[in-house]
């Protein structure tokens, strides 16, 4: 990987194209930090350090502290990414759009494109009604006097706040799309690597003073753990996650290959043919995304819940409840908080099916057997065509279930740690899921890196570099 790097960086275009990414990187962590107007981050702060359900700590991973912080890019990439599904799944249903996506090529993506601007710019509305609402009912907004009216105030400040929570998550999808154009890797994926980049710290911090001093962080009926403890405790952590890198990494880089077998041709005085090659299928062809879809989905609970939040229960100063909190609260807050089966159930059965979906409209297995065909080559003991097809269609079935299983499995584990142990371990919530994305974009980055150094290599070398681009 490093060498890849070494390598990028001797070429000019690739060098220009690297800092443009790191320049955009920069926009977007400074954007990560721009206040709101009303807004008081404290409060928020507060509420993100005591929380131990899946709204907070959802929005948390997605969005790094810009969440916590209550930034100008608090709603993340999460009105993007839903956009980005909805579009794909109708394009599935709707014959016209699926027409744009396979046969009219580049003109047709441009209108997908176009199509999930304008979803992006309508969700991001909506989740930013209900970021603002739920600042409103925690008390996290400053109270100004803009107006004598206070009907008029009160709109006042809502408009401005959801203007630029809004316009922050249309500024993100703006500077994603710069990167697929002008940079390096994708740039969705790049912003969220960042987040989770940016939120390790935090997490680290978290976990020390949840179980040392948890009385810093507001928790009066939280344990601490002894030090001897918390050192084995943050150990087996550390073990836990090396070890994830390492079965991440093996995992993503396995892959299926069918062995294909060209006939020979003549061609003018030259022989063509005769050889054997492979054809790769990955375990893991559909990266991180199945995981970012079904957290997408697993979250509409939570982020209903930012729009019209439940009633908590009342309890006396014995701690004995005196109100129990309405259906909606319990619902989202413990039958649909990340450490219920429910969530997890639901969690794991998206995984999958979002897996054979992303595989579905990105993978034809058709087409492979027909360029098979057109170029001589056949997989030995079938015929070309059809039978190749199918064959080829039922090897990607399999292998899909397995790399299904196997994200499912990322994303599940952390959370039934987390729901055993309780929540002294938050810090691995979302830890398998954290990891996979980290890993994922930076070998998908690098694997992008090595297919665009192929057009500057000398002809013959076998790794020489050309210092400009080759003509």
């Amino acid at each position: 990987m490093f060498k890849t790097l070494r390598d990028a960086w001797n070429v000019p275009d690739l060098r220009k194209k690297i800092l443009f990414t790191l320049f955009i990187i920069i926009l977007y962590r400074l954007g990560s930090v721009i206040p709101v107007p009303f807004a008081d981050p404290a409060i928020m702060q507060s509420a993100v350090n005591a929380a131990g359900n899946s709204l907070l700590t959802y929005f948390t991973f997605i969005a790094g502290e810009s969440f916590s912080q209550a930034t100008l890019f608090a709603l993340s990439i999460s009105p993007y990414i839903t956009a980005s599904i909805v579009v794909q799944l109708l394009c599935v249903a709707i014959p016209k759009w699926q027409e744009w996506q396979k046969e009219d090529g580049e003109e047709g993506r441009r209108k997908l494109d176009k199509i999930t601007r304008y979803m992006t710019v309508g969700l991001s509305l909506i989740t930013a009604f209900g970021y603002y609402q739920y600042l409103r009912s925690n008390n996290a907004i400053v109270s100004v006097n803009l107006f004598s009216n206070a009907t008029l105030n009160r709109w006042a400040v809502a408009i401005v706040m959801i203007a630029c929570y809004c316009a922050g998550a249309c500024l993100i999808m703006w500077l994603g799309e710069k990167i697929d154009n002008f940079g390096i890797g994708n740039g969705i994926s790049i912003i969220l690597f960042i987040n989770i980049l940016s939120g390790i710290p935090r997490m680290i911090q978290t976990f020390y003073l949840r179980n040392r001093h948890p009385e810093q962080m507001g928790l009066t009926n939280v344990k601490t753990m002894p030090l001897w403890l918390f050192i084995i405790v943050g150990a087996l952590v550390l073990i836990f996650f090396l070890a994830a890198i390492t079965f991440i990494v093996h995992m993503t880089e396995a892959e299926r290959r069918i062995k294909v077998s060209y006939a020979k041709r003549i061609q003018g005085r030259k022989m063509y043919g005769g050889q054997d090659s492979d054809l790769p299928i990955k375990l893991n062809m559909s990266g991180v995304m199945p995981i970012i879809f079904a957290q997408s989905i697993v979250s509409i609970p939570a982020t209903i819940a930012l729009i019209a939040p439940g009633k908590a229960p009342v309890y006396d100063a014995e701690g004995v409840m005196t109100q129990p909190g309405n259906w909606w609260y319990n619902f989202t807050n413990n039958v649909f908080s990340y450490t219920s089966p429910l969530y997890m159930i639901v969690f794991f059965i998206l995984i999958i099916a979002f897996a054979y979906f992303y595989i579905a409209i990105s993978f034809d297995p058709t087409e492979i057997a027909n360029n098979l065909k057109k170029n001589g080559g056949f997989v030995l003991g079938l015929r070309p065509g059809a039978p190749t097809a199918s064959f080829i269609k039922r090897v990607t079935n399999r292998i899909t279930l397995l790399g299904a299983l196997f994200l499912s499995l990322v994303a599940i584990i952390p959370l039934i740690i987390n729901a055993t142990m309780g929540n002294s371990l938050g810090i691995v919530a979302f830890g398998g899921t954290s990891i996979l994305i980290v890993v994922g974009v930076a070998l998908e980055t690098v694997r992008e890196l090595e297919a665009q150094l192929t057009t500057y290599r000398r002809p013959g070398s076998a790794g020489g570099i050309f210092r400009g681009k080759r003509k």
